[in-house]
């Protein structure tokens, strides 16, 4: 074979070699890159799902305080918050979420609560209802 012929074919081979290289580094990359852009969106979507979660909650908290009531209509909003939640959060999340729905429907079921009872709730440390679902809301989206 001539010596010509040999230094063409390893030269090409070179070329395909070094073509293939850089298509799959792109390739990789590109992958790599649209799969944190994913987790980056669905870790956004799950937030302000945690965040509207907690401000609904609250307000109706604040509302059981001072309302009692065997109405469930304004639960509504919570629940569906917390069936979106149960689509895309862990079951710790999921737990957590359920434990603040039951301290809201107690607070709605016992007797009103006077400013000075609240106080004393607040002093106490018995209004932080929703530590459990926040603390598991953060290790899940730092998880993911």
């Amino acid at each position: 074979m001539d010596a010509g012929y040999v230094s063409a074919f390893f030269g090409l081979a070179g070329a395909i070699v070094g073509g293939l290289t850089s298509f799959v580094s792109s390739w990789i990359t590109q992958r790599a890159q649209l799969t944190d852009k994913r987790r980056e969106a669905e870790r956004v979507i799950r937030h302000d799902l945690f965040k509207a979660f907690i401000t609904e909650a609250s307000r109706l908290y604040g509302d059981a305080l001072s309302h009692e009531k065997d109405d469930v209509t304004d639960l509504v909003q919570l629940y569906a918050l917390l069936a979106n939640i149960r689509l895309l959060s862990s079951p710790t999340v999921v737990a957590a979420g359920e434990q603040v729905m039951d301290v809201i429907i107690d607070t709605y079921l016992a007797p009103n609560r006077s400013l000075h009872e609240i106080q004393n709730l607040a002093r106490e440390g018995k209004l932080n209802f929703l530590l459990d679902f926040a603390k598991a809301s953060r290790v899940d989206l730092d998880l993911q």
